[in-house]
């Protein structure tokens, strides 16, 4: 849903405005996202929007406000010496006291419903840190806080969940400013610290060099777990997986497959790089080459199933006979007649109540020799054996290693 701007009362007089993402349900709990030194630029409200496609109404209020309204700087070096100047005029008492303000915005907005969070990102992540310890908030997200050092005095008055994010390369919070922080909370309950070694300062924006993805996509999953614990709201991702693998294997039905996913998603089969990013790519692939592809007889075999907070992990075995070409699995070769067995593994990531992406996994090397393309003759691959073995733990290891075996 395209955002909107509110207004929000300070509580020492006047107003400043708040960036509002609602999500599509209509009502869900609240998140207040605290901005980095930039403002309220597209990073922020892009993931404001993010996050109300979890579920939760969002705003990220204007803390820059009371030096100049509506700032929202780039990434450039220009845009850099200019938030910087911003830093330094902040009166960090005065911004605390309007994330108190916003939070109160949130509770009388008629979408808002249940608990609030917040999250706080470099200037933001220190607010955040204030916020969980000033205000009324129900738990609080830090991404590479800069400052915190300073205010663990502050410490003690912390009641609710906090999660920190650090950087391992962040000259912004050294390894020495960290150990102050973990020293600080290690006796508070419900603290969740957590060190990306790799990681530079601002790891999680797009938009920045410093931006890492796997560390990205490891905190933010982190982050949602959280909020799904504390705050809601919590899907029944076991439902919205069976209903998605039954439209596209029981009724082969893409018209009703494309609703369970989020308006872009994508899929990746990693063996054979198959799938599509985007609405439109994976809505072709799905109709020319993956719901219409599968032989009549293909069936999956359930192993093991994790469900997390915004993903599923689901272990099976997909059979078939080679009776048609399978363009997502053996693209460009013509039916064997052969019929074959294979271990998968589909991680699939959701957002709020629709799908996200799906990674597919399995051993190729394994069809490929069921379906006689590859003559495993002194090779250390194995054909339908694996798949056996996964139902029957008790038939024979290690019989790749031959004579080596001890």
């Amino acid at each position: 849903m395209p955002g909107s701007t509110i207004e929000v009362t300070a509580h020492d007089g006047g107003q400043f405005q708040a960036y509002l993402a609602r999500p599509a349900q209509g009502s869900g709990p609240g998140l207040v996202l605290l901005q980095e030194i930039f403002g309220v630029n597209g990073y922020m409200k892009s993931m404001a929007d993010r996050y109300a496609e979890e579920g939760y109404v969002v705003l990220v209020p204007d803390l820059f406000w009371r030096i100049k309204p509506g700032v929202a700087f780039g990434y450039g070096e220009d845009d850099l010496k200019h938030a910087y100047d911003f830093l330094q005029r902040l009166d960090t008492d005065r911004a605390v006291d309007d994330i108190a303000a916003t939070i109160a915005a949130m509770q009388l907005l008629p979408e808002h419903a249940g608990k609030i969070g917040t999250i706080g990102y470099c200037l933001g992540g220190k607010l955040a840190f204030l916020a969980a310890a000033r205000t009324d908030v129900d738990v609080a997200v830090s991404y590479y806080g800069v400052g915190i050092e300073h205010y663990l005095d502050e410490a003690p008055a912390i009641r609710c969940p906090i999660m920190l994010h650090f950087a391992g390369r962040d000259s912004h919070c050294t390894p020495d400013a960290r150990e102050q922080i973990a020293a600080a909370l290690k006796a508070r309950p419900h603290v969740e610290h957590y060190l990306y070694p790799d990681a530079d300062h601002a790891f999680a924006s797009p938009s920045r060099p410093s931006y890492d993805k796997p560390s990205s996509m490891m905190a933010y999953s982190r982050t949602l777990a959280l909020l799904r614990k504390t705050l809601g709201p919590v899907y029944d991702l076991n439902a919205l997986w069976e209903a998605h693998c039954h439209y596209e294997f029981a009724t082969r039905d893409v018209e009703a497959v494309m609703p369970t996913m989020i308006a872009e998603p994508y899929v990746n089969h990693v063996p054979t790089m198959t799938g599509g990013v985007g609405y439109d790519n994976l809505k072709r692939f799905y109709t020319n080459h993956f719901v219409h592809s599968n032989p009549p007889d293909t069936k999956l075999i359930p192993i093991s199933r994790t469900i997390g907070a915004d993903r599923i992990v689901d272990e099976f075995i997909f059979s078939c006979t080679h009776t048609c070409e399978v363009d997502w699995l053996l693209p460009g070769v013509a039916p064997t007649g052969r019929y074959f067995e294979v271990p998968m593994l589909a991680v699939v990531c959701f957002r709020g109540d629709k799908l996200y992406n799906e990674h597919i996994y399995w051993d190729q090397a394994s069809v490929l020799v069921q379906v006689g393309l590859i003559d495993p003759k002194g090779l250390p691959v194995a054909g339908i054996e694996s798949a056996k073995k996964l139902l029957d733990e008790s038939l024979p290891s290690n019989a790749l290693m031959g004579g080596k075996w001890q």
